[in-house]
């Protein structure tokens, strides 16, 4: 380019664009503002030298309304559980077993493993109604059909996604793609911890590998403080906490002096929050030295609290996570998450359900029951599910191997839900007599998601994290309260 060209260019800039370099800063100056409008204040280093961290710490912060519910327990079955096995019976499938289902019902749909016109198969297991709400369950779930007036069915739920991965993600985060603040983090945002000897967020799982990996406890956007922490089932909760063999506990706490000096010289001089989140970490790690083997150690819980769960305390099982779940909730936990796998019945489906079933329901009844028992089901909600349904249809591959399956369907299926200001003994929504579509009170990711907020005492619409330029929410755009199951 010549001097000329060079000339002109500057120019150009500097009498056309001479507005940009201001309006940038002005851009980041209101971004401030509205970041620090959240519940969550710019990095600071406070009084002392002690850092408050970009999120003031997880201290605990005040709910937009008084919540029923100051703590959560997510039972994700992932894998998609046949609602057409365990909560939605259908007659009319017996009765068309072996033919397809009529074209009017399919429309246009496509699926990943079956034909649209693949037979269709009937229930696998017998329904009876229980308790004094009448509640259809299936015989495969003996355990929740005994708390079956503590629980609310919701038959009605539909997504967007039909492979585990991104609808796992959805269920999740709100978003079908990794990258997005998961439920957790968010809550952990909006309300801060109530513990500091444990983490305030907890994942645990149990079956196989689960499709949505990290992403289903990543914090996305938010600061890392509000990952969430995974538990091993077996063994220490948490690799490498305890103190290595050989080191003294002199030696040990003149470590973390040191490394603690450094960490926070550092943030000092660039203010970088995942600076403080690292330093947080180290402090987390230090107190579960204690905390972490005293949550563990079953030895407190009774004979009776144990058979309840159907726990061996040294034996790794949903069982016992369950029973790890509740004693975090009463240590102040906020949010636990147990993702239990296996649920994928392209094949089998009856042996499928009743595998998964001998596994997890006894363990999903006694917690409800436990915390009831114990006067915290009022303040904890539960919620049992997976990322979407089985179709009425048969799945049939015999180059695959597979027989007697249920593909994907994400039209609709079926969770549950109980305590936390959740309406208990009834059942929300309905699908045709096929179980293929909701034809009364459709319910969507985003409704739950917005309904959950709800109970804890967050409005889904107010909690907002400014990033990359605009404001983003755990529903998006989407989403509403549903008032029908609200106590």
């Amino acid at each position: 380019m010549n001097s000329s060209m060079n000339s002109i260019a500057r120019r150009f800039f500097l009498g056309e664009c001479a507005a940009v370099p201001g309006l940038a800063a002005l851009s980041e100056l209101l971004s401030r503002r509205t970041y620090a409008a959240t519940p969550v204040s710019s990095a600071r280093y406070a009084q002392g030298g002690a850092v408050a961290s970009e999120v003031e710490s997880l201290s605990v912060r005040a709910s937009h309304f008084p919540g029923r519910a100051k703590a959560m327990i997510h039972l994700f079955m992932a894998g998609a559980p046949s609602q057409l096995e365990l909560f939605d019976n259908k007659p009319m499938l017996t009765e068309y077993s072996g033919k397809p289902l009529p074209a009017s019902v399919i429309g246009g749909q496509r699926y990943a493993f079956i034909q649209p016109d693949a037979a269709v198969m009937g229930p696998q297991f017998a329904f009876q109604k229980h308790g004094s709400s009448g509640t259809e369950i299936s015989d495969a779930l003996p355990g929740l059909s005994r708390i079956a007036d503590d629980v609310c069915l919701i038959r009605s739920m539909h997504t967007d996604q039909f492979n585990h991965a991104p609808a796992q993600i959805l269920m999740t985060s709100g978003f079908s793609q990794p990258g997005r603040p998961c439920l957790g983090s968010w809550l952990l945002y909006g309300l801060g911890s109530e513990t500091q000897d444990l983490p305030a967020f907890v994942v645990m799982s149990t079956g196989d590998g689960i499709s949505g990996g990290t992403a289903l406890w990543s914090s996305g956007f938010l600061p890392t403080v509000y990952n969430g922490v995974q538990f091993r089932n077996q063994g220490p909760p948490i690799l490498n906490v305890n103190r290595p063999a050989g080191v003294s506990e002199g030696l040990e706490q003149e470590t973390f002096r040191l490394v603690n000096g450094l960490n926070r010289r550092r943030f000092e001089m660039i203010e970088d929050p995942e600076i403080a989140t690292r330093i947080a970490s180290f402090e987390m790690a230090a107190r579960l030295q204690t905390s972490a083997p005293e949550l563990m150690d079953l030895s407190s819980e009774t004979a009776e609290t144990l058979e309840l769960y159907g726990c061996e305390p040294e034996k790794p099982s949903f069982a016992r996570a369950c029973l790890l779940a509740r004693r975090m909730v009463e240590r102040g936990v906020r949010y636990v998450c147990i993702f239990h796998s296996g649920w994928d019945a392209h094949s089998n489906v009856k042996g499928n359900v009743q595998a998964n079933a001998r596994v997890t329901d006894q363990a999903s009844a006694a917690l409800v029951s436990d915390l009831k028992r114990l006067g915290m089901l009022d303040e904890t909600l539960v919620l049992w599910g997976g990322e979407f349904g089985r179709t009425p249809m048969v799945e049939s591959n015999a180059a695959l191997g597979r027989a007697l399956g249920r593909d994907h369907h994400p039209q609709a299926f079926t969770v549950w839900m109980a305590g936390g200001g959740i309406r208990s003994g009834m059942t929300l929504g309905a699908t045709d007599d096929f179980g293929f579509h909701v034809i009364d009170q459709p319910v969507h990711i985003y409704d739950l998601q917005a309904t959950v907020m709800h109970c804890m005492g967050l409005d889904h619409e107010r909690l907002t994290f400014h990033h990359a330029g605009r404001d983003f929410r755990l529903t998006d755009v989407h989403g509403r309260v549903i008032e029908q199951i609200l106590v």
